[in-house]
């Protein structure tokens, strides 16, 4: 849905002009850096991307879903490290608290997040519970006023940055299942909190993940997302949810960079005395890449508008996420075959999204997940 034409074009040509004039110009530094410059991130502040899902009763832009996602497909057209730093921040770490938190909740922190000065993390995986996340292990034990803490979250993206984590435990030690699970609010000053050493990746340079390790942590019962214990894995599916197609626009927006850089470089590349764009089986491969993209693109701007209906978009979230995030890899392969000995160059930027794009198909759900909650999905509704 959106709801101001104007307003959405003022934003989307902010947003390009910085991703245009800052951020693809500082894609190689942060490579070979791993940080993003400061200077970036104050200017990403001041943009309000950090905001861009708050309501604007908290200081956000407030953002509908169909306009977050025309966002996400401009912040595509850069490495998505930029993303990250700001993603878990309007996405999947502040979205448990707007949904279900108690309004004193989103009064203290929902402001602080709106401008940046808090940047929050979502703490669920852990050593052995990533994809059954209703597996967990960590612990929160009630001690009168307040909570003890104890487990290790593992792989948990912008955790050396959070100011706040969204943090899943179990306060049900008899109940093995989802609904033993509760969510918290837990800042990341606490005492007892111990933040890993930064993870060396695949790819995505520049954007962070570390262990978080929680020892006797006193969380106060007042943190407690909504004030009820057993609602935590309902929080984390609501905000999955939302945030597979929030992904799904970014690898939709990523491939179109990777599209248009392997036609640039295919009508520019000569052999055998013309560009090799005008061989067919480089054109093969353009063609495949562009229909899957427009496939993808029209996957994600529907459900956005579904979900912006008040629908029920489980089965729909978790379609964009699986076709757009394989869709992803497959152009990043051809974009690297057009590109031939070159696309195997690092100055030549090609095979850094080649290794950049792999993670889209494991967070959030990783592919298998999704089919699983598609066929899940299907079925129930099938025997109904």
């Amino acid at each position: 849905m959106i709801r101001d034409p104007q307003t959405l074009e003022a934003l989307l040509d902010a947003v390009n002009r910085f991703v245009r004039e800052r951020l693809v110009p500082a894609e190689a530094l942060v490579a070979e850096t791993d940080e993003i410059p400061d200077d970036i991130v104050r200017e990403m502040k001041e943009l309000g991307l950090f905001g861009l899902t708050v309501p604007e009763e908290y200081g956000g832009l407030g953002v509908t879903m169909e306009e977050e996602v025309m966002v996400m497909l401009a912040m595509g057209q850069t490495s998505p490290c930029f993303r990250s730093l700001f993603g878990t921040t309007v996405g999947i770490g502040s979205q448990g608290i707007l949904f279900d938190g108690t309004e004193a909740q989103k009064k203290k922190y929902l402001p602080r997040l709106a401008t940046g000065e808090l940047i929050a993390s979502f703490a669920l995986t852990e050593p052995e519970a990533g994809s059954d996340a209703a597996s967990l292990r960590t612990t929160a034990i009630r001690r009168d006023d307040h909570y003890i803490v104890n487990g290790t979250k593992r792989f948990i993206t912008n955790a050396p940055h959070a100011g706040i984590f969204t943090l899943l435990a179990r306060t049900d030690a008899q109940d093995k299942g989802a609904s033993g699970v509760s969510a918290f609010i837990v800042e990341a000053d606490t005492p007892g909190i111990t933040i890993g050493r930064k993870d060396r990746k695949m790819g995505q340079r520049g954007a962070h993940t570390a262990d978080v390790v929680f020892e006797n942590c006193r969380v106060p019962a007042s943190q407690l997302i909504g004030e009820r214990e057993g609602q935590g894995f309902k929080t984390a599916m609501k905000v999955l949810e939302k945030g597979r197609i929030h992904i799904a626009a970014i690898c939709v927006g990523v491939a179109e960079r990777m599209q248009r850089d392997a036609l640039n470089y295919a009508i520019e590349r000569k052999q055998f005395g013309q560009p090799i764009a005008e061989f067919q089986l480089v054109q093969a491969m353009l063609a495949d890449s562009q229909a899957e993209i427009y496939a993808a693109r029209c996957m994600v701007i529907d459900a956005a508008r579904q979900r912006d209906e008040g629908r029920n978009v489980s089965t729909e979230a978790s379609c964009c996420k699986l076709f757009a995030s394989e869709m992803c890899g497959r152009v990043a392969d051809r974009a690297v075959q057009i590109f031939g000995g070159a696309g195997y160059i690092a100055d030549y930027g090609i095979e850094r999204f080649y290794r950049d794009v792999r993670l889209f198909r494991l967070y959030e759900g990783t592919t298998q997940i999704q089919q699983i909650v598609i066929a899940r999905n299907l079925i129930r509704e099938a025997v109904r």
